[in-house]
């Protein structure tokens, strides 16, 4: 038993609706792997229910498996608006968002959440960031602008299955992207953070209240 099997056995369960969901992703989609998973799908559900945001931004909505994750810690009245840029995704996607238990609190455009997410006008209390590595600054940036003082962002996949720490010369444009965007997070004295070495990596990032 490796590491990793070790810890699913001692968490809370993933359900019938999120494997068959996760199942489906890995036979139906390109890079099924991109889905958050059972130990992502938990914490990011945990996460939820700790901070109690009412609005969740989430770019990058792929399956629509974390959506459902986060939405499952959701008070009666929280949203998750989930932007997916990719439209050949959005059959399978809101058929599986719109399936779950959670479906009325899930919200999918197809479209670019850089440009749309800040139309909506709404201050968001929480963010996640899953979409185009290449563009995670710009979409953090855009994160910044409607995340209220005090919310969260949480950006995955930030140690890109190790690549960050490659030969630089070997580096495509997905990594350098990933790498450019943690040393300007590291940088950005607007935020708090941390990163975890949890699957591919993610990265809490808590916007600070400049009214303290």
């Amino acid at each position: 038993m490796d590491i990793e099997e070790y810890i699913l056995r001692h968490i809370d369960d993933e359900g019938d609706y999120l494997h068959r969901l996760w199942r489906e992703t890995n036979i139906r989609l390109l890079n099924g792997r991109m889905a958050s998973g059972h130990l992502q799908g938990r914490l990011l559900k945990m996460l939820v229910e700790m901070i109690q945001p009412r609005n969740i931004l989430e770019v990058g909505t792929f399956s629509g498996y974390s959506a459902i994750c986060m939405a499952e810690g959701l008070p009666d009245d929280g949203k998750v608006y989930t932007f997916e840029i990719d439209d050949e995704l959005e059959d399978f996607a809101r058929q599986w968002i719109e399936g779950s238990a959670v479906a009325d609190k899930i919200i999918l455009t197809i479209g670019d959440a850089i440009k749309e997410a800040p139309r909506l006008g709404i201050s968001f209390d929480m963010a996640f960031i899953d979409g185009d590595k290449r563009q995670y600054i710009d979409t953090y940036e855009m994160a910044m602008t409607v995340v209220r003082p005090g919310g969260f962002i949480l950006a995955d996949n930030t140690l890109w299955d190790g690549h960050v720490v490659d030969d630089p010369s070997s580096k495509d444009r997905q990594t350098r992207g990933i790498e450019d965007f943690n040393d300007y997070v590291k940088a950005d004295r607007r935020a708090e953070k941390v990163m975890l070495p949890l699957r591919d990596g993610l990265t809490i990032i808590r916007k600070i209240n400049d009214k303290k």
